[in-house]
């Protein structure tokens, strides 16, 4: 048995946890009203505590008898713990380095052929760009659905995919913080049978995530913004029956049954997407942390957020407020004449939040563990702006 489930984290010594104590142990909170969830979250002491002491027992105590055994348990332990939290099975899950890592993977494991057509979103990431543009020097035709104000059109939708052999889009966008219907555009877009790919980043630690209610053939996310988990825990979810169909090009001695066989037989299930040698130290720290959401529960998350957010939009006036009015997340984007200047600007006073490429904008992460206060300072931050 490994440590994953030993490592005590003192704030979960109660059942619950209250956002203030979350905050408490998050050292980088202490001066600055950090207001970047949906770039980084830093991390409770406990959680880098945790992935410290994974690699001190893989590297100097009881894993080093056996390190990729403890390893490979470690991996079990951390995959059976992210599908509880995702609403999936184990078998369903592959640990990754990141959003992006997960959407290449998904991306490379395709037999891709000229004329194929791929669907994303005006809305999407570079995570959800950049994959497909590589893919148009193969022939593959990439298709961008435009929406208007972080909307998408579902007559639209139907109409791009209707022909389409892959769509990705965001279940929450990170340009406006709107929540996209996934359920309702994966029912869409399989009527057509196109394989559906969903960026969920925004997703864990923030809003309820249950991948099964979801039905999108895969979905891609990673713990360090609103999970406030370390960097390089990701995770890729990928139905079972989807994941019969592809075969990853990046091939290791974890993605097969056998390595030494002569002929490649992938693992079932997800696992087939994980390739060799790899700390599980992010992993265990990813587990920590998401241990410590469920001891404040997404109900609780979700109300902080949604009454920290209310309050910064009365102070927003609606010609510059490019996020919806009525609550739809943590993330709140606002027009501003020189938003990178202005990033910096309230950065000199210790208050941090960033620029949009697009739209060209503001944009805050208010998380639960944020405060009135902070929410003040970067209205009283913003007041000249208006």
């Amino acid at each position: 048995m490994t440590d994953i489930d030993a490592t005590a984290v003192a704030a979960l010594d109660a059942e619950e946890m209250t956002p203030r104590e979350l905050r408490a142990d998050v050292p980088a909170l202490s001066e600055r009203a950090y207001l970047n969830f949906g770039a980084h979250g830093p991390s409770p002491r406990y959680v880098v505590e945790a992935a410290s002491s994974f690699l001190a027992d893989h590297e100097h105590g009881p894993g080093a008898a056996d390190p990729y055994g403890y390893a490979f348990e470690t991996f079990d332990d951390v995959r059976t713990r992210v599908a509880e939290f995702v609403g999936a099975d184990a078998d369903e899950i592959a640990l990754t380095e990141s959003t992006t890592d997960g959407i290449n993977r998904v991306a490379s494991a395709i037999d891709w052929e000229p004329g194929d057509v791929v669907v994303r979103t005006d809305l999407e990431h570079p995570a959800g760009i950049l994959p497909w543009k590589r893919l148009e020097r193969e022939g593959v035709e990439v298709r961008v659905l435009e929406t208007t104000d972080g909307r998408v059109d579902r007559a639209a939708f139907a109409d791009a995919v209707a022909d389409a052999r892959l769509v990705c889009f965001s279940a929450l966008t990170w340009t406006h913080g709107t929540r996209l219907p996934v359920a309702d555009l994966v029912e869409i877009a399989h009527e057509t049978g196109t394989f559906t790919l969903v960026d969920a980043v925004q997703s864990p630690g923030h809003v309820e995530l249950d991948v099964s209610a979801w039905g999108a053939d895969a979905v891609a996310a990673a713990g360090h913004k609103w999970l406030l988990g370390p960097w390089g825990a990701g995770f890729l979810y990928v139905d079972r029956e989807a994941a019969a169909e592809l075969a990853p090009r990046a091939v290791g001695y974890r993605s097969v049954e056998d390595p030494d066989a002569d002929e490649i037989a992938f693992e079932p299930g997800a696992k087939r997407f994980e390739v060799g040698t790899a700390t599980a130290a992010a992993h265990v720290g990813l587990v920590e942390a998401i241990d410590a959401i469920d001891a404040v529960g997404l109900d609780a998350i979700e109300a902080r957020i949604a009454s920290l957010t209310d309050r910064f939009k009365e102070g927003v006036p609606d010609d510059r407020l490019l996020s919806p009015r009525e609550y739809e997340s943590g993330l709140v984007t606002v027009d501003v004449d020189d938003p990178e200047a202005t990033v910096e600007r309230l950065a000199a006073a210790d208050v941090v939040v960033r620029s949009l490429p697009h739209p060209d904008a503001v944009r805050a992460s208010i998380h639960a563990i944020s405060t009135e206060t902070e929410v003040d300072r970067l209205l009283d931050g913003l007041a000249d702006e208006w």
